[in-house]
C-alpha cells in the first residue's frame, strides 16, 4: 500500500468527538487492563459500540490509532505494518499503546500484535468475529491476551442513556418504579443498539441485519445459498426460546445435511448475531447432540427479522433474561427431564443457580413453572431458586426450598456476580 495514502488515512482518523457517551458497564474492568502486559481483545456484534469505547480509551491514555473498517484499506497487507508503525511515530510521536479497530480485516494481523506484545506495547483490538479473532490469538498470542464480549446497552446503560438517575429510592416510591417500568417496556421493544434507540429508524436494524448477513457471513464464509440462511434466521427469529433439531431444520429447508445446519449456526454465532443453548448433561455427548434453545442478540433485531402472530412477550421476556446472563459471563445451559426448567448456570463443575422466566404467572401455568424450576433445584441440590416475571413479586417456600418471584425490571438492576 503506498505511504502517502496510508498516511492521509491515519491523519484523517486521528481526530474524533465524543458526544454525550455513556460509560459501559464493562469501563472499570477494561481500564485495568492498562497495567498488565496483555494484549485486551473486545469483540462483539456491529454497532454495539465497541469503537465508541475505543475513542473513549484513547482519550483516557493517549496511544496511536487505525480503524481498519474502511475501504480505503482494502489493499492493507501485514507487510504494510511496518509503514504504519512509521507513520504513527511520524504523526503521533513517540507512543506506547496502540489501539486497532476492526484488525480481523487483515489476514495475519497476529503477527504484527504479537511484534507489539514482545516488545512491551500495550495493545487494544476489537472485531465484530468470535472465531476469527479466538483461531488467530490462539494460534499466536496464547495466553498473552485477555478478551471481553461487549453487547448492545444492557437496561442500566439504557437508563444511563435516557437520562435515568437510579437511586435507592427507585424501588420504593410510585413515581421511581413507575417510571422504571415505563423504560423497561420501552427496553423490551427497542433493544440497546446505541445508533438504532437515538434515531427510532427501523430501516437501520434492517441495513444492519443485512451487513451482517453480507458482510459478516456470506462474504466472509464464501456461501452462496442466501435464500436457505434467511430462511433459516427467520425461523428461529420466529422461534426464540423453543427447542429447535438440526435434523429438523435440515427436512424443513431442504438441505441435505445436518452438519450445514450447524456450520449456519457456527458461523452465526461468531457473527454475535444468535447463541445456542444446549441441554445441561453430564454426558459431554448426549449435551452436543441434545436439541438446542436459540436467542437473539437484541429484541428490537429478533422482532424485526422474525414472525410473529401475536405479542410473544414471554419468549422475549426469556430472550431478555439470556443476554443479561450472557453479559453477567454465564455459562448457561437448559434443563429438562420430565419438567423444563429455562436456564441452569454452570461455575466450574457443578450448577449453581436455576432460573424459570414467566411473562404472567396464573393458575393455568404457575404449578407447570414452579414444577419445573422445584425439580431442577432438586437435580442439583440448590436450596434457592429464582423466578423472573414481567411485575410480579413474592417468594414461596416449598420442600424446603426457597423460590424468588421478582419483577424484570428489578432483577435487572441488581448487582450480581
Amino acid at each position: 500500500m503506498q505511504k502517502l495514502k496510508l498516511k492521509l488515512i491515519v491523519q484523517e482518523q486521528k481526530t474524533f468527538l465524543l458526544n454525550n457517551v455513556i460509560q459501559r458497564n464493562i469501563w472499570q474492568e477494561i481500564i485495568k487492563q492498562y497495567n498488565n502486559p496483555f494484549v485486551t481483545i473486545i469483540s462483539g456484534i456491529r454497532r454495539c459500540g465497541k469503537s465508541t469505547l475505543l475513542h473513549q480509551l484513547r482519550e483516557y491514555k493517549k496511544g496511536y490509532y487505525l480503524n481498519f473498517d474502511d475501504e480505503r484499506l482494502i489493499n492493507f497487507s501485514v507487510d504494510d505494518f511496518q509503514k504504519l508503525y512509521e507513520i504513527f511515530y511520524e504523526i503521533y510521536g513517540d507512543l506506547d499503546i496502540f489501539y486497532f479497530d476492526e484488525i480481523q480485516n487483515i489476514p495475519k494481523w497476529e503477527f504484527f500484535v504479537r511484534r507489539l506484545r514482545d516488545q512491551n506495547k500495550k495493545v487494544f483490538v476489537t472485531g465484530s468475529n468470535a472465531s476469527m479473532l479466538s483461531k488467530e490469538l490462539g494460534t499466536h498470542l496464547t495466553g498473552r491476551y485477555i478478551s471481553f464480549v461487549l453487547f448492545p446497552f444492557s437496561f442500566k446503560e439504557f437508563l444511563v442513556f435516557n437520562k435515568f438517575k437510579l437511586g435507592k429510592d427507585s424501588f420504593l416510591t410510585t413515581k421511581g418504579i413507575t417510571t422504571l417500568k415505563s423504560l423497561f417496556d420501552k427496553f423490551f421493544q427497542k433493544g440497546g443498539f446505541p445508533e438504532y434507540l437515538k434515531t427510532d429508524n427501523q430501516e437501520y436494524l434492517k441495513t444492519l441485519y443485512e451487513n451482517i448477513l453480507y458482510r459478516d457471513i456470506l462474504v466472509r464464509y464464501n456461501l452462496r445459498n442466501e435464500k436457505v440462511l434467511k430462511e433459516l434466521i427467520y425461523f428461529v427469529n420466529s422461534n426464540i426460546g423453543k427447542l429447535i433439531s438440526f435434523n429438523s431444520l435440515k427436512k424443513l429447508l431442504s438441505l441435505g445435511s445436518a452438519t450445514t445446519i450447524k456450520e449456519y449456526f457456527d458461523y452465526l454465532e461468531n457473527s454475535f448475531l444468535l447463541f445456542l443453548v444446549s441441554r445441561f448433561d453430564k454426558s459431554s455427548k448426549k449435551q452436543i447432540y441434545s436439541n438446542k434453545k436459540v436467542y437473539c442478540i437484541d429484541n428490537a433485531l429478533t422482532l424485526i427479522t422474525g414472525f410473529r402472530t401475536s405479542k410473544d412477550n414471554g419468549r422475549i421476556l426469556e430472550n431478555t433474561v439470556f443476554l443479561e446472563l450472557k453479559r453477567r459471563n454465564n455459562e448457561i445451559f437448559y434443563y429438562k427431564e420430565d419438567s423444563e426448567c429455562d436456564f441452569v448456570l454452570k461455575k466450574g463443575p457443578n450448577i449453581h443457580q436455576a432460573i424459570q422466566v414467566c411473562y404472567d404467572l396464573n393458575e393455568d401455568n404457575k404449578q407447570r413453572e414452579i414444577k419445573g424450576l422445584l425439580d431442577a433445584m432438586k437435580k442439583f441440590k440448590l436450596k434457592k431458586g429464582l423466578l423472573i416475571t414481567y411485575d410480579q413479586e413474592e417468594t414461596i417456600n416449598e420442600d424446603n426450598k426457597k423460590i424468588r418471584i421478582i419483577p424484570i425490571w428489578k432483577w435487572l438492576l441488581e448487582h450480581h456476580s
